[in-house]
This record gives structure tokens, C-alpha cells and sequence, in this order.
């Protein structure tokens, strides 16, 4: 038996120091960070952690009761024995689906001329005894006969490739490991395209591995030199070319390989523009380029196959529509965007720009699109449909007379009545006038005098628009008198590139005033009131708890920060980070420039922790986690244990055999969430 700890650890401060453009930074918990890394093996790193660990355990243990009645609750809201709806690729219908009381999927095939059911990639057996299990890629090759998958078991996300006779069921002799991209075939199934992870676990190449051959042998088909890029690949919907990609934050360049033809000399599209992203696909021997070289909300472009660089508009940038996407099709084209903030979905013809047909959809405020639709020649398009109070749907559009067939409606077998909650789209003034969009869901009967508790959620970085989606975990709250606010900050693109561009770089703390504004104003609106407000997010939206529990302590009654990436002046300086050199283009280089350093120091959480009251924090970290390395919350929390002036609780876990996305397998990840969950019900004193 543990025994019982009396206080939190304290980490040792040690003396580091390091001097740049004039300022001399002190960081006494340097030392937290493992010099052997990425191998963690430093017993005193190893002490603190597993001290941090046992604390929150010790801590959480009078909530243990309540976290195992939540993840219940939520479970039982969870389908077990779910499949996706089948869809037809060629010659198969595909789908997945979970066994009851699995942690993972199955993926499974039919022929479309009838016959039985093939299982073709069982996770839960690939998840054997791992602690730990994801599924990266996985491709069927255009004769059926091959699957090739990938799968990190640590997550470290190195993925190692593997080939699968779907006929046999047994294991090609090919082995790829450490690979971190798609994995794509050429046309007659004998060749396999990958991207193999550095050591500093970024993407530089594309290789071409042949079946059969050893992988020492593999051709290099592009190698990228510029150390902030990393290269994609990908098919063309048409699968006539395989699209070799490289870029940041801020720049793209493609290159094409014909699939009959993978060792062709690729073609450059066009060569890469500092500022310039684009996106290709092709049909019928034209390119269609999304770029945003004219306008900042995209325009979309083509091109001859011949004359790849010689682009002509076909769709002009607005101001009002934020073109996202362009998939084609043989007989039309699809794109998709953001108008005022939602979604939309527009059929084009080829034959006639003007001629747009656009799917409506029946709430106000939802989160929409093109699901998996793999064929190139369809009758039918598969979308993917959902709101703050309507579980996902996916429907099949029939073309051809314009009408939504509901296929499958998220099942919730507890039970769900979506009459009972209620759901508003608001606006919120920021303090430099710009207007905030909040989505907002509660039951029915809540009181909205000031009184009620409020959960907001938000991200606020790399133009990620967070949807107004739906929860079944999150009626938990929900059910317990909570409004659910998700606040669509600058730092996404909910609406528009803009919105993105001015929470990036020199304007990222619009992102957390913005936060800070939408709290304040749902306060005036009586939606709840100062200190029973809770808050959570991860990674980026990590780096924003740090910020406003900083800023504005007293407005908060509980935060949780996942994987928080908080330490952002050091991490931007330490050019060996997988990560660092990509970043510059999105937060600033602090290395070569002054007023980067200057202003990433003013913002950056760990470096602005002061000696004041804190409210109830709940950090979380991962130990193989490559994108917020597991010493960002570790000497975060060390330093507010150090500094703050309070008597608040503070807990750090750190997952000691998982990555960036937490534990693996659906219930694991769920009991997490209800551990999330149970410590914020018990700050705010609803223990039932």
C-alpha cells in the first residue's frame, strides 16, 4: 500500500539561466526536461512525475464513486455494438463497427455481388495486451486483394506499415516502420507510397516502396530541405495522380506523380510563394487549385495537366464565402465553405459556373458536410450531419431530385429527447469591438437568472474551427443545470481566414481576450455569474487556460488544461523540438526576432505565472507525447505549486504510456472524460 501524502511534491528549483536580444530568462525547472529526450529515463524527472501522479490519485480517490457513476452514465449513452454505414467503393461495400464491450473497431467488406461478410483488420487483437493502440492509416489496393495499415502502439505517433493478404489473411513479409503519412498505391497494386517520420519526428520525404523488395532498397521520391516544411501525400479523387505535398503554417507546394506511373518525374504544379497555400485536384485532365493567392477566403482556380502554373479563376474570393474545400466527381464538382459561420455544401456543374445548387439543411446553427464518398461516378452523396442538440446523422443526397435520406441516426440507447434542451447561436462584443460567435446548448427549465453553472469550451488556433457538434458526454453537464458555451475565438477560422490570421503571431492575444470577453458578457446576459464559470481545452487551447487563469483568476471556478502547450517561449526556441521549426510561421521565431521574443514572453503561461490566487486546475500531460512535450505541464504546475498564493487544489497526471490524444480505446478515453468531468462537478459542488 502507497503511503498517504501529507503535501503536493515540491520540484527543486535549480539555477539555469540563459540570455537573449538583452533579457536574462531564469527557468529553474529547466531540469524537467529529460536531456536524454526522447528518452525519458532521468530518475529525479521520473520522482516528480510519479509524485505528481500519486497526488492526484490520493486526491481524486473521495471522487472515485462519483467517476465510476459518471463514466456509467456516459456509457450507457454509447452504442456498443455500433457500425458505420456500410459504403460502396468498386467491387465492396466497406464499414466498421465495435463488438459489445470492445475497445476498437473492426473493419469489415462485402462484395457488392453478394456473399459473406470479410473481416479485414480486427484493432481489438492488433491492441492486445498494449497499453496503448492506435490506427493510423489504412488503404485497400485497387484490386482488393491488399490492405496496407499502419499503427503506433506507444504513442510516440511512429507509425509502423504493414500489408495484409486479404484472401490468406496472412502478413506480407514487408515491414515499413516509422512512418508518419498516408499510405497510398499505385494503379496496378504493386507499389506503395509512404512518408517516413525523422529523427526530430517531422515528415521530409515521400518514398516508393515496392512489394516484395526490401525497404533499404526504396526509392526516395521527394526529399524537403526546408526544415518548418513537412510532406503529405495523397490521391487525386479522380486516382489519376498521387499529389506529393510540402508546407507550414503559411506556404504549399505540390507536386504529381501519375498512379500508373509513381516513378515519372513528378510535376510541380507551381513553385512554392511565402504566404501562398494551395490545394490541388484533377478531373478530366484539368487541375482545379483552391488557393489564396488573391484573396485571403480562397478563390478556386484551373489549370491544363500541361500547364500546371497557368492558373485561370473559376471561382472568385468573397468577402461573405469562405471556400474551404473542392472535391470533383465525373459529372459535377463539389464545394464546400463557411457563410457567417456555418457550413455549406454547393453542387457545381462543369458545363456552367453559374449553375449552384445548395443543400439546405434544417437547423440554424449545425456542423455539416461531405462524408466518405469514394467513387468518382455517383447518383448519391454521403454527408455527415449534427448540432448542439441533434446526435450525428448521416444522410445519403439524391441527386436527382435534390432530396436528404436519413441513413442513420446517432443511437443513444439511455435514451435522448432532443425536445428537452434548448440551443442559441449568440454574438459577444470583444473589447476591440470585434463580434465573438458563442454556441450555447442547456435543458429546458435551467434558470438563466445568474445562478446557473456554465461550462466554456474553445481552441483558438491553426484556423481550427471548433463545430457546434454534438456530445453525449457532455449532457452530463448538461443534465446537471450546466450551460454548455463553446466560444468561436479568433485563432479558428469560424469566420473566415481572417478570424484565424488575427489570433496568430503579433495578434495572439485577441484569442484570449476573446475568451476572456465572451465569459464577461454571458455573465451580463445572466447566463451565469463570476466563479461558476468552468473552462477546459487542450494542446493550443491549453496554452489559452494558461493565459486567462493568468489574466482574469477570479472568473473561474474549476479549469482543466489537456496536454497544455504552456511553456511557448522556451519551446519556440529549441530548434531539436519535432515541432519548433514548423511553428515559426504561426507564433513568431524568438530566436532571429526581437519583438517575437518580446511578445511571445508577455503571453506565454508558464513565463507569466505570478504570485496571486489561482482557481481549482486539473492539468494533464502524456510521457511519449511528440507535439506538447510531457515538461510543458510538469513545470507548469511546478511553478504555480511554487508561486501562487491560494489554497485552491492542483492536479497534474500524466498518462505514462500515452501520447497527445490521452489513453487509447473508447473506454478508456471515456473514463478520462469522467474523471474531467467529476472534478469539475466536485469544485463546483454538484456531487450527484
Amino acid at each position: 500500500m502507497t503511503e498517504k501524502m501529507e503535501n503536493p511534491p515540491v520540484a527543486a528549483q535549480r539555477p539555469y539561466s540563459y540570455q537573449r536580444h538583452g533579457y536574462t530568462v531564469s527557468d529553474p525547472y529547466h531540469w524537467l526536461k529529460d536531456q536524454s529526450y526522447p528518452t525519458v529515463d532521468d530518475e529525479d524527472v521520473l520522482d516528480y512525475l510519479k509524485a505528481e501522479n500519486r497526488w492526484f490519485e490520493q486526491n481524486m480517490e473521495g471522487q472515485k464513486t462519483f467517476t465510476e457513476s459518471l463514466f456509467a452514465e456516459m456509457k450507457a449513452r454509447i452504442k456498443e455494438d455500433d457500425s458505420s454505414v456500410p459504403q460502396k467503393d468498386g467491387d465492396w461495400l466497406y464499414w466498421s463497427k465495435f463488438e459489445e464491450g470492445m475497445q476498437y473497431r473492426q473493419h469489415w467488406r462485402k462484395s457488392v455481388s453478394g456473399g459473406k461478410d470479410q473481416l479485414m483488420l480486427d484493432e481489438n487483437i492488433l491492441a492486445k495486451g498494449k497499453e496503448y493502440f492506435r490506427l493510423g492509416a489504412a488503404s485497400v489496393s485497387p484490386d482488393g486483394r491488399l490492405l496496407a495499415y499502419s499503427y503506433d502502439d506507444n504513442g510516440s505517433e511512429r507509425f509502423e506499415a504493414r500489408i495484409k493478404d486479404l484472401s490468406s489473411g496472412e502478413l506480407l513479409p514487408d515491414v515499413i516502420p516509422g512512418t508518419l503519412s498516408s499510405l497510398v498505391w499505385s494503379a496496378d497494386s504493386k507499389m506503395l507510397l509512404y512518408g517516413l517520420a525523422n529523427e526530430q519526428w517531422r515528415t521530409d520525404n515521400a518514398r516508393l516502396h515496392i512489394l516484395g523488395s526490401d525497404i533499404v532498397d526504396d526509392v526516395e521520391l521527394y526529399r524537403e530541405d526546408d526544415e518548418g516544411f513537412r510532406v503529405g501525400i495523397g490521391l487525386t479523387h479522380s486516382e489519376k495522380y498521387i499529389a506529393i505535398s510540402t508546407g507550414d503554417h503559411q506556404t504549399s507546394e505540390v507536386r504529381l506523380v501519375p498512379t500508373d506511373d509513381p516513378l515519372a518525374e513528378p510535376i510541380l504544379v507551381s513553385a512554392r510563394q511565402t504566404g501562398r497555400e494551395y490545394d490541388i485536384e484533377e478531373h478530366d485532365g484539368t487541375l482545379y487549385i483552391l488557393t489564396n493567392d488573391d484573396h485571403v477566403n480562397f478563390r478556386l482556380a484551373t489549370a491544363p495537366v500541361t500547364d500546371p502554373d497557368n492558373w485561370t479563376t473559376l471561382i472568385a474570393g468573397s468577402d461573405e464565402f469562405y471556400l474551404t474545400d473542392m472535391t470533383p466527381f465525373k459529372g459535377f464538382y463539389v464545394t464546400e465553405g463557411r457563410e457567417n459561420g456555418l457550413d455549406q455544401v454547393e453542387i457545381r456543374s462543369y458545363a456552367d459556373p453559374s449553375k449552384v445548387e445548395r443543400i439546405a439543411f434544417p437547423e440554424a446553427s449545425y456542423n455539416a458536410g461531405l462524408d466518405d464518398n469514394p467513387e468518382y461516378d455517383v447518383r448519391t452523396l454521403r454527408l455527415s450531419y449534427e448540432s448542439m442538440v441533434t446526435p450525428d446523422t448521416v444522410y445519403d443526397y439524391i441527386l436527382a431530385d435534390k432530396t436528404l435520406e436519413t441513413l442513420k441516426v446517432q443511437e443513444i440507447p439511455s435514451g435522448y429527447d432532443a425536445s428537452q434542451y434548448t440551443t442559441e447561436r449568440l454574438t459577444i462584443k470583444a473589447r476591440d469591438g470585434a463580434m465573438v460567435p458563442v454556441s450555447l446548448v442547456y435543458k429546458k427549465g435551467t434558470k438563466l437568472d445568474g445562478s446557473a453553472p456554465l461550462h466554456l469550451y474553445a481552441y483558438g488556433a491553426y484556423g481550427y474551427a471548433v463545430p457546434p457538434s454534438f456530445s453525449t458526454t457532455r449532457l452530463s453537464l448538461v443534465d446537471r443545470g450546466f450551460v454548455y458555451a463553446i466560444a468561436h475565438i479568433r485563432g479558428g477560422d469560424d469566420l473566415g481566414r481572417n478570424w484565424y490570421l488575427d489570433g496568430k503571431l503579433t495578434k495572439r492575444t485577441n484569442t484570449f481576450h476573446d475568451f476572456v470577453d465572451v465569459a464577461k458578457g454571458l455573465i451580463a446576459r445572466d447566463y451565469t455569474n463570476t466563479g461558476r464559470i468552468t473552462a477546459s481545452g487542450g494542446s493550443a487551447g491549453g496554452e489559452l487556460m494558461g493565459a486567462i487563469v493568468n489574466s482574469d483568476p477570479e472568473l473561474w471556478g474549476a479549469i482543466v488544461a489537456h496536454v497544455p502547450f504552456v511553456d511557448v517561449l522556451n519551446t519556440m526556441q529549441d530548434e531539436s523540438l519535432p515541432l519548433t521549426p514548423g511553428e515559426w510561421p504561426e507564433w513568431g521565431n524568438p530566436i532571429t526576432d526581437k519583438a517575437a521574443f518580446e511578445y511571445i514572453r508577455s503571453y506565454s503561461p508558464y513565463d507569466q505565472v505570478s504570485a496571486q490566487h489561482y482557481p481549482p486546475m486539473l492539468i494533464t500531460g502524456g510521457l511519449n507525447d511528440p507535439r506538447v512535450t510531457y515538461w510543458e505541464p510538469a513545470k507548469w504546475t511546478a511553478k504555480l505549486r511554487a508561486t501562487k498564493t491560494d489554497e485552491n487544489i492542483l492536479l497534474l497526471k500524466t498518462n505514462m504510456g500515452a501520447g497527445h490524444g490521452g489513453k487509447s480505446g473508447r473506454w478508456n478515453a471515456l473514463e478520462e472524460t469522467a474523471e474531467e468531468f467529476a472534478f469539475i462537478l466536485w469544485q463546483m459542488e454538484i456531487a450527484e
